[in-house]
């Protein structure tokens, strides 16, 4: 394996990974009021419960999403100049 299909690789980890985190946040900012509906009849769980879990959830996976695909495409992207 060449670098550029590892850099390949890991650039379209970070496109789709993005996309994955842009709808998470877009599903919880804009129809968070039925997502909690939809998992309160799964568990039993308050707003205040759910919109911390979420907010959580979200701020974990920004976390992985910075550390295991854009930091590293990044440094693959800096080591071919």
């Amino acid at each position: 394996m060449n670098i550029e299909i590892i850099r390949a690789f890991f650039g379209w980890c970070t496109v789709i990974n993005g996309a994955f985190l842009l709808l998470a946040f877009l599903a919880g900012a804009l129809a968070g009021d039925w997502v909690y509906k939809l998992h309160s009849k799964w568990f039993p769980i308050t707003r205040e419960a759910f919109t911390l879990t979420m907010y959580c959830f979200i701020g974990g996976m920004k976390a992985l999403f910075l550390v295991l695909n854009l930091v590293p495409y990044l440094a693959l992207v800096m080591l071919n100049r």
